[in-house]
């Protein structure tokens, strides 16, 4: 089974919607919008047409309550136009909060960073000279933060047990295999950098852990997957181990501060080791 997706697009077709989606948020949001940005793979370059999401930021000059019913609302509208326009990932927060290196609304640190080092400006005025910059620490700790909430949430973690659903769909796959390894990377780099660093630092490593799977979704990215049943097979095979690796990674960047990340992180770690003793034989 090839899962190769059927609508792929170039950097350019992708910027464009990501404009045209910025002058969306902007009618909703009227002066309020400071300004639009392009972030991820379409800022920073790595830009993989198979799978890559269309990264919009967007900064607002304060926060109101109905910030997130405004967003969200704008965001399924475009969603619903179908096509390419379902890639679209949403990151937002007031100005005064990126000065003062916190998020209000969504957006993680290391999308913060991504936005002060390589924010591509869409829409308004150019902002990211105001943008603090997060350090080392917080990028861990908040990295760490979203595997615990959504890598290591139930529904994935079935997925986990049982990837034959994961391997049908290549974005979901990808995302999977490479989300930990940028993690990784940009905690080791104090860097976003892009998806194809993340993978060339973690095959530069000797013996990587699950080498094979990680080879197998670098194809995928740039369009060359292999079949549903062979990714099935090596998702059986090394996506644990690669995960606990992750986990491993993280344990020890932690501060005294970030207890409860630890905690959090050896629950998974637990989980993790009980799946790998009772998974099925692919």
């Amino acid at each position: 089974m090839n899962t190769l997706p059927q609508d792929v697009l170039d950097c350019g077709a992708a910027t464009a919607i990501g404009r045209h989606c910025a002058g969306v948020f902007h009618e909703a949001l009227a002066d309020r919008l400071v300004g639009a940005y392009a972030l991820g793979s379409l800022a920073h370059g790595g830009f993989a047409p198979a799978v890559s999401d269309i990264d919009l930021a967007l900064v607002l000059t304060d926060r109101r309550p109905e910030d997130d019913q405004t967003i969200d609302r704008v965001t399924r509208g475009l969603h619903e136009l179908g096509g390419d326009h379902r890639r679209l990932s949403v990151f937002w927060s007031s100005l005064p909060a990126l000065r003062a290196n916190r998020e209000d609304g969504r957006f993680p640190a290391v999308d913060r960073l991504d936005l002060k080092i390589s924010g591509l400006l869409l829409l308004g005025d150019d902002v990211r000279p105001q943008v603090a910059q997060p350090d080392t620490a917080m990028l861990s700790a908040d990295s760490v933060r979203f595997a615990l909430e959504v890598l290591a949430s139930d529904p994935v973690v079935a997925e986990f047990r049982n990837p034959t659903h994961l391997a049908s769909d290549i974005r979901r796959f990808t995302k999977a295999v490479l989300l930990p390894l940028r993690f990784l990377y940009t905690a080791a780099n104090s860097v976003p950098g892009s998806t194809d660093d993340a993978i060339r630092h973690h095959l530069a490593q000797p013996a990587p852990v699950a080498a094979e799977l990680v080879r197998a979704a670098t194809r995928a990215r740039h369009g060359q997957p292999v079949s549903a049943e062979r990714l099935t097979e090596l998702l059986h095979a090394e996506l644990i181990p690669l995960y606990l690796y992750y986990v491993d990674c993280c344990l020890p960047g932690l501060t005294p501060a970030d207890g409860g990340l630890a905690q959090g992180l050896a629950r998974w770690r637990t989980r993790l080791l009980g799946l790998q003793e009772t998974r099925p034989s692919p």
